[in-house]
């Protein structure tokens, strides 16, 4: 059974602004980045985020976070096989209208609103592309049932990537290629970890909406598996904060580290599939946080 501890007995946590630390201290600078600023960069940092859900969910505290529901709204979304702005303001999260601009769309053979059949990551989680079968393969419908099936198995793992469509040097059909999603799960005596491998990761803006994910996404697959939620691991490969994100940064470094909240699944026994998850299932308590950080830049 899952035991989550009482808030006043909660480890504080500073892992992020560990990994932040790290970057900002052995970080070089790339100059040439898909999002035109020079971007403070640490390949495979030795430091990787490890959250055990029972000292608390991995909802940072460094800066109130005031989009959380969004966040999981998009990840859903996105396990439904969303692909459309339209499709993810259905559940809940409108920021990518900001991005699936008529002009990034028609520069990869997209419409406006579209983010990418083949293989954005709504296309790759839902209907992986697949010879002879149209629908393609649903990753997620597969990882649940390895989970309940083999829980033993080294396969129960999820991938966005779709090389042919998401490569520069491919038939590219995705304006924002994948930066996250790579999963791994593991069972061990009826307890579920999930790793997440992180491509490409925006430290400030996207890392923090990431946590949020696939903890989320952990909760829901423990929930509809019949087993107990353990640990969720975040590793990187390229690491960067943007230039005109230091200020933020430097705030950030300078707070206590606080202990962190509660989240839980609401009317559990209401669900009946992955599927059927959405941002109201979702409940925050115990998030006593430092003030937010106001205007902090996104890089497209």
């Amino acid at each position: 059974m899952f035991k989550l501890k009482p808030y006043e007995e909660r480890t504080p946590d500073r892992q992020y602004q560990d990994l932040l630390r790290y970057v900002v201290d052995n970080g070089k600078w790339k100059k040439n980045t898909n999002q035109g600023l020079p971007a403070l960069t640490v390949f495979r940092p030795p430091i990787q985020l490890r959250y055990d859900l029972q000292n608390g969910f991995p909802l940072i505290t460094e800066r109130r976070i005031s989009f959380w529901r969004k966040a999981v709204g998009e990840i859903f979304a996105f396990v439904n096989g969303a692909t459309t702005t339209k499709e993810l303001e259905a559940f809940g999260c409108d920021w990518w209208s900001t991005w699936a601009t008529k002009e990034n769309a028609e520069n990869v053979g997209l419409e406006e609103g579209q983010l990418g059949n083949f293989a954005s990551y709504g296309a790759a989680f839902h209907h992986f592309p697949t010879p002879n079968k149209p629908e393609g393969f649903n990753q997620f419908e597969a990882l649940v049932l390895g989970l309940k099936q083999k829980p033993w198995s080294r396969t129960n793992l999820i991938s966005p990537w779709v090389p042919y469509f998401a490569s520069e040097f491919g038939k590219r059909r995705v304006f924002c290629a994948p930066c996250h999603g790579w999963i791994n799960c593991h069972v061990h005596d009826g307890i579920l970890d999930l790793a997440m491998d992180q491509r490409s990761a925006d430290l400030i803006i996207g890392v923090p909406a990431n946590l949020i994910q696939y903890s989320v996404l952990l909760l829901a697959l423990a929930e509809v598996t019949g087993l107990i939620p353990g640990e969720y691991i975040h590793t990187f490969v390229d690491a960067h904060i943007y230039a005109n994100q230091m200020e933020a940064v430097a705030d950030i470094l300078d707070r206590e580290p606080l202990r962190l909240p509660t989240v839980k699944i609401v009317d559990p026994e209401k669900i009946n599939s992955l599927f059927d998850f959405r941002t109201q299932h979702f409940e925050v308590s115990d998030y006593h946080p430092h003030p937010p950080i106001s205007d902090i830049p996104v890089a497209v």
